[in-house]
């Protein structure tokens, strides 16, 4: 058996890299050469969703936008510590002789995240209505 330098190992993901520029090069370059280069108004204009723009760009919004923002991060983070233990759930090693060590872990989890989701809907922070006052 021929034993080969441990760097070798990493030639497909080098491959795979010099592929994926080359073709991302390739696209730019080809559009470059064949694309049609005449500026209009029209093409040099803001586009807003098919809409014409009007107004300030630099609008204020409510409180409540980032709130709601910040909430989505929150239970995009929620998921993301769920998935892999709901893979490994049944390979998780107990403690203390306990099974269920990882199920009531997660229920733990579960129930902080549910406190935060009570207190947040008491405040008001998921109704869009005024008739709460801003926060």
């Amino acid at each position: 058996m021929t034993s080969y330098p441990y760097i070798w190992n990493y030639l497909p993901l080098a491959l795979q890299i010099l592929v994926a520029a080359g073709l991302a090069a390739g696209m730019v370059g080809a559009s470059f050469l064949i694309g049609k280069h005449k500026n209009s108004r029209t093409k040099l204009g803001a586009y807003e969703c098919g809409m014409d723009p009007v107004g300030d760009a630099r609008g204020r919004f409510s409180v409540r936008f980032y709130m709601v923002a910040m909430l989505f991060i929150l239970f995009d983070v929620e998921a993301v510590f769920m998935l892999p233990w709901a893979v490994i759930f049944r390979r998780l090693p107990g403690i203390t002789g306990s099974k269920m060590f990882g199920f009531w872990e997660m229920l733990v989890y579960l129930a902080f995240v549910g406190v935060g989701l009570f207190y947040v809907w008491n405040k008001g922070v998921l109704t869009w209505s005024n008739d709460k006052g801003d926060l």
